[in-house]
């Protein structure tokens, strides 16, 4: 009987002992992190912004929230955002405010009486770029709250908001 030698068809491979995980630093920190407010501006700014200009999209973004949850709960027609939505966000709110017209059996923005009111809290608003500016919305209904995400971009010369998110 002649031996022949045995070749296997895959050749083990050595595994590493740190392949497959994250390199983390696991050591225990003292310190706060580091959350950009000593520095004059909120911790998820991509750049800085001045102070001003922050107000005033804060400013806007809160309205134009309230008036995306007046339309939503059948309170305003969509058409008042029609300038300040893109196509797809615009489509949106008028689906969603047709879905709670339906099932709350009355017409989409003809100002009918809800039992408890959307009010927005606060908002909370972070620089992209110059152009581009995410803001985070708490939005209360009664003891409920609900949250928005929003995407503004400046087109045109004005702010128009491109994503919209409802959670």
């Amino acid at each position: 009987m002649s031996h022949q030698k045995v070749v296997p068809l895959r050749v083990p491979v050595p595994v590493e002992s740190i392949q497959g995980t994250l390199a983390l630093d696991l050591q225990p920190r003292h310190d706060p992190p580091d959350t950009g407010w000593g520095s004059g501006r909120p911790a998820g700014d991509v750049i800085p912004i001045d102070q001003g200009v922050r107000r005033q999209i804060d400013q806007w973004s809160r309205r134009y929230a309230q008036a995306v949850v007046e339309i939503v709960g059948g309170d305003r027609p969509v058409s008042q955002l029609l300038r300040w939505s893109s196509r797809d966000v615009y489509a949106d709110l008028q689906r969603r405010a047709l879905l709670v017209a339906r099932a709350g059996h009355h017409l989409p923005g003809q100002g009918r009486v809800q039992p408890v009111r959307p009010q927005v809290q606060n908002v909370r608003s972070c620089f992209l770029s110059r152009q581009v500016v995410e803001v985070s919305v708490h939005v209360r209904y009664g003891r409920r709250s609900r949250a928005l995400a929003t995407r503004f971009e400046l087109r045109a010369g004005r702010w128009q908001c491109t994503a919209l998110e409802f959670a």
